[in-house]
This record gives structure tokens, sequence and C-alpha cells, in this order.
């Protein structure tokens, strides 16, 4: 398996995701704004994708890869498929009773989920009513992430890294098709989003029987191997999913703050969701499995390396996306999301929380280049105790910040428990001698970081001395060339301070994408 290549693979296809997701964006800006009607959306929205990301891409991915990759790797594709087979089973079970249990008690759990709502009748019995709609959802992309970590065991990325494509056409085609025969935008929205999960299943289910694996249904199985992946799928639940579960605590907090404070998280988190998507879950989903093979191999050395490439990788891409959305959130927020019943006011609002944010990307992605490192060697403990810790400072932070500073105190503490995240797991890593900073890495950072603040620098000069700054005001042709010429120069100087200062050569991008790394 080629690190970068997969990466490659993971990252283009997520990037044309994220791509179409800006687009749906956009169209749920213009068509709901940031209001009490897209506020209910979004809890809709969270709240299966909350238990998805958790249980499913979390908890289930970072316990089934290391266990599949490793039964592959020893005992050949037939057994593992039996062992997917069965968890399967156990899966499509649990999940049809907990989504029937969840359906049953949806108000209870809004009660909990957004306690905020509880004083406005209408927008708390429509938040149930679109939740009822989109909950289904998670039944079936868990199954597709089983069936995703089978194929990226395999080491076929493609057709898994595709998947939230059909999410994202499934809501643009719900938009633009639905919207005006259902009772509101909302609604044809979640009828979108409740869509998207079957398309996504039967996707992946046509990528597996391709690839020879022809997963059955069957009654749930308690074999030795599902009970050890049920007993490691508990922590990680919680340890791979700090991340979400911080914003799930943001949104509980936002939903006592304005209205308009959900929406105006949502859309910053959004945009800062490209460079973490693209880099930081291609990077984790590559590495998972290439880790999984060498510790069971027992080449530590090139367990080691790998890591030390992925950071390198990771911090070459995310440190000056972080820099660059720092010194332009409200150009970028302006020209993505400013028009029908987003004004200048959503702007400003979501642009301040979205430079927080940007603070805390490198953290976000160095958590998913250092989680493997734990998931690989089959610990799922140590992440949790970590977690906990993190979350803990996350919703005292919450408390203590959403006074003084509303939402953007609220994207301050998950930045301040992200940092905290990644440093912890580096240092527990460390102490245990499965990860150091190699020589390349220890030299590289630092012109690294030297190019960032390059790059930053010229981008405040160009705002502030050029026709660009005004252009950006002007209108929206205006707006988005002034913006393209801002990103693209910016990465323009970045390229060539990078050159300067030896941050990185192209020699070793394609010593990497050649399997060199």
């Amino acid at each position: 398996m080629v690190l970068l290549r997969s990466i490659a693979t993971v990252g283009g296809f997520t990037l044309i995701s994220r791509v179409l997701g800006f687009l749906r964006d956009i169209l749920i800006a213009a068509v709901l704004g940031a209001g009490a009607g897209a506020d209910v959306f979004f809890v809709a929205f969270k709240l299966p994708n909350l238990f998805r990301r958790l249980f499913a891409e979390g908890a289930f991915s970072m316990a089934f890869v290391p266990m599949f990759a490793g039964r592959v790797e020893a005992d050949g594709v037939k057994a593992a498929k039996a062992f997917a087979e069965a968890a399967f089973g156990v899966l499509f079970w649990t999940l049809l009773i907990f989504v029937t249990v969840i359906e049953l008690a949806m108000p209870l759990v809004m009660l909990g989920f957004a306690p905020g709502f509880i004083g406005d009748a209408a927008k708390f019995d429509l938040a149930v009513e679109l939740t009822r709609i989109t909950f289904p959802y998670l039944l079936f992309v868990a199954l597709v992430s089983l069936m995703a970590g089978v194929l990226n065991s395999l080491g076929r990325f493609a057709a898994a890294a595709a998947t939230p494509i059909l999410l994202n056409l499934c809501l643009i085609g719900a938009i633009l098709g639905l919207a005006n025969f259902t009772e509101t935008p909302g609604h044809a929205l979640a009828w979108g989003v409740a869509a998207a999960g079957g398309v996504q299943f039967i996707w992946l289910y046509a990528a597996c029987v391709r690839e020879g694996v022809w997963i059955r249904l069957g009654f749930p199985r308690l074999t030795g191997d599902v009970k050890i992946l049920m007993k490691r799928m508990a922590p990680v639940a919680v340890g791979a999913g700090v991340y979400q579960i911080n914003l799930v605590i943001d949104t509980v907090i936002a939903s006592f703050l304005p209205s308009g404070s959900i929406s105006y998280l949502f859309f910053a988190d959004r945009v800062n969701q490209l460079p973490l998507g693209v880099i930081g879950v291609a990077v984790g989903t590559a590495l998972l499995p290439l880790l999984s093979r060498q510790v069971r191999a027992g080449e530590e050395a090139a367990a080691l390396h790998s890591q030390n490439r992925a950071l390198e990788f990771s911090f070459l891409l995310t440190l000056p996306a972080a820099a660059a959305l720092m010194v332009i959130a409200g150009p970028v927020v302006r020209v993505l999301f400013e028009r029908g019943a987003f004004g200048p006011a959503e702007t400003a609002a979501t642009a301040a929380a979205l430079a927080v944010y940007a603070v805390g990307l490198p953290a976000y992605v160095a958590v998913k280049v250092l989680a493997p490192g734990f998931f690989a060697r089959q610990d799922t403990a140590t992440p949790v105790k970590i977690s906990v810790v993190c979350l803990l400072v996350n919703l005292g932070l919450n408390l203590i910040l959403m006074g003084p500073f509303k939402h953007v105190g609220i994207a301050m503490a998950t930045v301040v428990s992200s940092w905290l995240n990644a440093g912890l797991l580096a240092y527990v890593l460390h102490k245990r001698g499965h990860f150091a900073l190699d020589r390349r890495l220890g030299r590289r950072l630092p012109r690294i970081l030297l190019a960032s603040a390059g790059m930053t620098a010229a981008l405040a000069l160009a705002l502030a001395l050029t026709p660009l700054g005004g252009a950006l005001a002007g209108p929206v042709v205006e707006r988005i060339g002034a913006l393209v010429m801002l990103v693209v120069g910016g990465m323009a100087v970045f390229g060539a301070l990078v050159w300067v200062t030896g941050a990185a050569r192209p020699r070793d991008l394609k010593s990497l994408y050649r399997g060199a790394g």
C-alpha cells in the first residue's frame, strides 16, 4: 500500500464532495438563511450524523479495520469475509432496534439535544418532526461504514471515498426539485438526508460485490471476534469522537444563545471542514490499515516512519490553510454564503467563528494522524481517558466563554480542547516509545511554519494595500474574482517560500507517491 497514493485517492474524492457540499450550503443559506428554520434543520441533520461519526465512522471503523485487515493478513480474504458478515448482522439488528427506540422517544431526545428550543413550541415540534425523518439515515450509513472498512482494508479507497458525494447530490436535488412540494424547505432537506442513506448503501454494496466480497445479512451471531469488536468499540466511541462530542456540546449550549447561533457555528464549521475533511480524514483513513499491517508484522520502524510522513504531509497543507482562513475568514464567508436570507450581519457572525475554528485546524488533523497509533495496536482504552479530560475542559470553557463571547466563545472552547487532545495523544504515544519526531520532520516543521507566516503577511498586505479589499465588498462577480486571486496568490507565495526555505521538495512527494513513504 502506498501511503500518499491512498491519501490522494481519498482526498481527491473528498475534495469533490466538499465542493458539492459548499454548493449545497450556499443553496441552504440562500433558502433558509441563518435563522430559526435553519437552526432546526441543522439540529435534525446533526443528530444522526453525531451517531454516524461516533459509532460508525468513529468507533466501528477504528475497531473493525485493524481486526479485518489483520484477518486478511493472517488468514486470507475468505476468513475476513466471515468476520465481516457476523459483524454486519449484529450491526444491522442492533441499529434497527436503536433507531426505532429513538424515533419513538424523539421528543425526549430533543429535550437533551436542543433544550434551548423548549421555550418555542413550534420550533421544538418542527425539530422533532424533521429529526424523525432524518434519523433512519443512521442505519444505512453505519452499514456503509462497515463496507467502507472492508474496501479500505483491501486497498480499494475510491468507492468509499465517493459516498459523501452522493449525500450532497441528494441534498442539492432536494433543494432544487422537492422544496416547492413540501411544507417547508427544511422538510425537503430532511427527506433528502433519508434518501441519501439508501443511495449510499446500494453504491457501496455493489462495490463490495465487484471486489468479490458478497456480504450476506443473517441473524446476529456473537462470535468471539464480534465480542472483541464490541468491547473495543465502546471506548473508541468517545475516544475517536471527541471532536464530534465537542460539537454536540456546542449545539446544546448554542441553543440557549440568540437565534442564529447554531447556524453561525454550522456554516463556520462547514468551511473549516474542507481542509479537515480533505486532509485529516484522508490521512486517517489511509494510515490506519497501513499501520495495522505494519504493527501486525512487527515493523515498528516502518510504522514510525509512516506516522511521521503522514504528520509532515498534514502540516504542510493544514498550517497554511489555517493561517489563510484566519486572515480571509470574512471574504470567504461573504463569497460563499452572503445572498438571499443570509445578509452582512450573518456574514460577520459566521466569519468570527470561522477565524477561531481555523486556529484549531492543525490540531484536528493531528488527532486524525495520532489516533491510529493507538487503534493499530488495538488500544482503545487510552484515547477514551484522554477524551474525557478534553470533554470536561471543553464543557467548562463553554460555560465560561459563552457569556462574554456568545457563539465565538463556543468555538474558542472547541479549539482549546482539540489542541489538548492532540498534545495528550502525542505525549502518551511518545512515552510508550511508539512515536517521536524524526530528524526530517523536526527539520521541516519550523520551515513550514515560517512559510505559512510569510504567506499570512502577504495576504494581509494584499487586503490592506491593493484593490482586492474593495473588490471583496463589491458585486458578486467582483467578490468571487478577488477571492480567487487571494487564494491563488496565497498558494503561490506559500509554494515559493516552501521551496526557498526547504520545507518540502518535489522529490519528497514523488518518493512518497511511489512508495518510499
